[in-house]
């Protein structure tokens, strides 16, 4: 069948996969690899094999010869053809009660006072895939009304969304609960009208003393008008912090003290704790219950997943909405993630940052567990959603640890990081050679593409010191090599005797024709530094890609110049 453009559709086929394998493998695509993928799509190509092999050849020659960024573009076109297997998404997602498919919304409303991190991860993972299996709609919501206590960060709101986009999710709608406020005013408003709501101008001891005995503050029961008129003065600036709160009418009675008459609005001073993005232009700002219940009714949200410690503020909420008429929405609350050897908690690494700015990165600092600290550390999204997909939403308490994390990026970074050979802690020794060697070094174990280097008679290899006492060695790629009085006496190249003799084969790298190499191993809120030699490959690499360290461990590039690359180790 002919496309628009005189491609037919085994040729886009092709483009598509050529395209994505190189992708997958850092600009570099390899036939075989095409193939198998496009005989398993059309099984009915087989009859044509030789002339598809031919048209397969000749696209990656033109796929290879193009830069990453044209590859990434080209991709583009193409990838809507790519048939990716089906996930088994009700294993991963049990249904959610009153679900109806098309009508589902759910929220991630992260406060922007610091990056988020695994923890935070999880609702937000869970929200966006619940909203896609029932092909409804994805919130995101930032509720930054504390600027005093819980103070926004101006650039955090930007991060978090880059953290959101990099885990691979994709919002429908964005909100800044500090830019409605109007919204929260007129509904505060309306509540007070509906006679749910009133001013608390007592004493803060003497009303905490009043609720305590299940009486409340007397302003509650003073007339609307008056209730109005006071709410008025407390948005104008009238009273000063503490002076008055607006409190909804709950249950004076309730078994839970922190439920009876909560507060809906207070007087934050901006003049001294400025929000970053409205500065002083309110000084009446809503709790959080009072913002999350408005905006939840509002933007329509029919399911909340969250941690089970907001299980108390459901119970706050549902007072408002029973003022207001409202239908509460279907509320999930699973347990906490423990996230074993990693400090998550906000104000820690904030304290941390702050006394210690030398000692750590900052948010991406790879000691901590944040979205931006994994990423860095060589941690894959998909093996993040991996892990927050099977710990799902169960009530109970999970405890995660790295090894659990690490096992998952592992699996998928197998299959595609590229081999380097490493060596740290080198021993220098000889060559010994009849002529010059040339070295096969493979890339991949499953792509049919090597490095190739020429070391020559006389030239110094670096071997790791531990290798020296097996005698005798196979050099990765190079051939089997006694060690002998500081050389390396070349014995010749067949991995006949290799096996037979289970002689040991080893990384190394030519002294002379490689680069420093300092790897950073964290370790709990340490940062351990090993330093060593990598083969010269290691330089067509760029930062952020990931890489096995042959018998080393997989790692992150951090930086790189003409003189060193620093990396990251993500696990063994």
């Amino acid at each position: 069948m002919e496309a628009s453009n005189g491609m037919s559709e085994v040729e886009k086929i092709i483009w598509a996969y050529a395209l994505k394998n190189a992708l997958d493998y850092n600009g570099r695509a390899v036939p075989k690899s095409v193939i198998s993928k496009v005989f398993k799509e059309k099984p009915e190509l087989r009859s044509r094999a030789r002339e598809i092999v031919e048209l397969v050849n000749s696209i990656v020659e033109k796929v290879n010869s193009m830069s990453l960024s044209q590859q990434k573009e080209a991709f583009e076109t193409y990838k809507n053809l790519i048939k990716e297997p089906v996930r088994k998404e009700k294993e991963l997602l049990p249904d959610l009660p009153n679900a109806i498919e098309g009508r589902v919304v759910t929220r991630f409303a992260p406060n922007p006072d610091f990056v988020i991190h695994l923890g935070n991860a999880r609702p937000a993972i869970l929200s966006h895939e619940y909203a896609r299996k029932y092909k409804g709609k994805f919130i995101l919501r930032f509720e930054d009304t504390d600027p005093r206590t819980k103070t926004p960060i101006k650039e955090v709101y930007n991060l978090i969304k880059e953290d959101l986009k990099w885990l691979g999710l994709r919002w429908d709608e964005e909100y800044i609960q500090s830019l409605r406020m109007n919204i929260f005013y007129e509904t505060a408003f309306e509540l007070i009208r509906r006679n749910g709501a009133y001013v608390d101008t007592c004493d803060i001891e003497e009303s905490k003393r009043l609720i305590k005995e299940g009486k409340g503050c007397p302003t509650r029961s003073n007339p609307v008008e008056w209730q109005v008129e006071q709410f008025e003065k407390m948005i104008e600036g009238y009273y000063s912090e503490g002076e008055a709160v607006l409190r909804v009418k709950t249950d004076l009675n309730h078994p839970d003290i922190s439920v009876r008459d909560w507060v809906a609005f207070r007087i934050i001073d901006t003049s001294k704790y400025p929000h970053p993005l409205v500065g002083d232009k309110y000084v009446a700002w809503p709790t959080y219950n009072f913002a999350v219940s408005v905006d939840d009714h509002l933007m329509g949200v029919t399911h909340i997943l969250r941690g089970k410690e907001h299980m108390q503020n459901a119970t706050k909420q549902m007072f408002l909405f029973k003022h207001m008429g409202w239908k509460y929405p279907t509320a999930i609350h699973f347990g906490r993630i423990h996230f074993e050897g990693f400090i998550m908690s906000k104000s820690k690494i904030r304290e941390l940052i702050s006394k210690e700015p030398d000692k750590y990165w900052g948010y991406d600092d790879p000691r901590f567990g944040t979205i931006r600290g994994l990423r860095r550390r060589g941690i894959l999204a998909e093996a993040i959603k991996q892990l927050i997909l099977e710990v799902g939403i169960k009530g109970t308490d999970t405890r995660i640890t790295y090894t659990n994390l690490a096992a998952i990026n592992r699996k998928i970074l197998d299959e595609k990081a590229h081999r380097i050979m490493f060596v740290s802690d080198p021993a220098r020794l000889t060559l010994e050679a009849p002529n010059k060697l040339e070295a096969k070094v493979p890339v991949h174990p499953s792509i049919e593409d090597y490095r190739r280097y020429i070391v020559s008679p006389g030239d110094t290899i670096c071997l790791n010191k531990p290798d020296i006492k097996h005698g005798t060695v196979r050099l990765l790629g190079l051939g089997n090599f006694v060690i002998k009085e500081g050389k390396l006496h070349y014995l010749g190249s067949s991995l006949t005797e290799v096996k037979e003799k289970k002689i040991p084969i080893i990384q190394w790298v030519p002294c002379n024709n490689s680069i420093p190499v300092t790897v950073y191993k964290p370790e709990g809120l340490e940062l351990e530094s090993d330093r060593g030699y990598a083969e010269l490959g290691i330089t067509n690499y760029r930062v952020d890609d990931k890489l096995q360290f042959i018998r080393y461990g997989f790692v992150r590039i951090d930086s790189k110049d003409n003189d060193e690359v620093k990396v990251i180790f993500a696990h063994e």
